[in-house]
């Protein structure tokens, strides 16, 4: 399937359902991580260091990227929610270790036990994805746990900026039309619930 296609049906899909989403980039989600996050997420900077250094990140390295902005997938821009659209790729076992570090209670919009689950059960696959591939600050065949740390950003980093928690929704098949159906309820909930705020 090529490149954008799950996200685009998945985007399709909403706004039909009249949920008009947009492509994003937030100037502090950005290559540097949580060494490139403003004074006004620094209740999250430890867990974001121990999910670093637990997937082998080079700090110096990271620290010294340059400041561009990462892109993700959409922003309900009325109410200034982010979603993401996982494939199968992010369910890996560094995933996995990644949410050891969540502080309790911290604000998602996803349930962590059914991810955690999904990576328990897809990460034999998902850590193939790309094995070799190499990537700055994690070294080569760090792909996949630059990627797990990339999503824990977003999903610590977003709250802590004053954003609504993360919207994470799962396409481990790559069918974006069919993981919006299926969390349908789910994401007008929750929009309803930041439009309140």
């Amino acid at each position: 399937m090529p490149v954008g296609d799950c996200e685009n049906a998945f985007r399709e899909a909403a706004r039909q359902e009249g949920i008009e989403l947009v492509r994003y980039k937030q100037p502090w989600i950005n290559q540097r991580g949580h060494f490139g996050l403003p004074d006004q997420a620094a209740a999250v900077m430890d867990p974001l260091n121990g999910i670093f250094y637990s997937l082998g990140g080079d700090a110096e390295e990271q620290s010294s990227k340059r400041a561009t902005a990462l892109p993700g997938d959409f922003i309900h821009p009325d109410t200034g929610t982010i979603i993401e659209v996982d494939e199968l790729q992010h369910f890996t076992s560094f995933r996995l270790k990644s949410f050891h570090y969540y502080p309790p209670k911290h604000p998602v919009g996803f349930e962590i036990a059914d991810y955690q689950d999904l990576c328990r059960r897809m990460s034999s696959t998902a850590d193939k994805y790309r094995q070799a591939k190499a990537a700055p600050a994690f070294g080569m065949g760090g792909r996949q746990r630059q990627r797990a740390y990339y999503d824990a950003l977003r999903d610590l980093a977003v709250p802590a900026m004053g954003h609504p928690p993360i919207i994470r929704v799962a396409a481990i098949d790559g069918d974006g039309a069919s993981a919006f159906r299926r969390n349908r309820d789910r994401i007008l909930h929750a929009l309803a619930r930041a439009g309140r705020i």
